[in-house]
């Protein structure tokens, strides 16, 4: 209650402005929050693009009856996993030597 009283007076406002006021410190959380997630996502979207590109690829053409190029595309998808896995295990071979 005095808090409030204090801040009505010139010089309660002058000492509040020097001490920081916290109006905007519950609002700052939440960007905050909302910055860590978008992080999330992009990095979620640099991890998983390709492979999630590639299943979509292979669902649409079982749908749509393709099923002998869906079959080969996902041939193709599960090489291509395979040969990016490599890369990064010799890569991080390589960093740790």
């Amino acid at each position: 209650m005095k808090l409030n009283t204090l801040k009505k007076s010139r010089f309660g406002r002058l000492v509040c402005r020097i001490l920081g006021n916290e109006r905007g410190a519950v609002m700052m959380e939440y960007v905050i929050i909302a910055v860590l997630i978008a992080a999330a996502c992009v990095v979620a979207v640099a991890v998983f693009g390709k492979t999630i590109v590639g299943m979509f690829d292979v669902a649409g053409k079982g749908a749509s009856a393709q099923h002998t190029e869906a079959k080969s595309t996902l041939d193709k998808t599960q090489t291509d996993q395979g040969t990016q896995a490599t890369e990064a295990g010799k890569y991080h071979d390589s960093m740790h030597k």
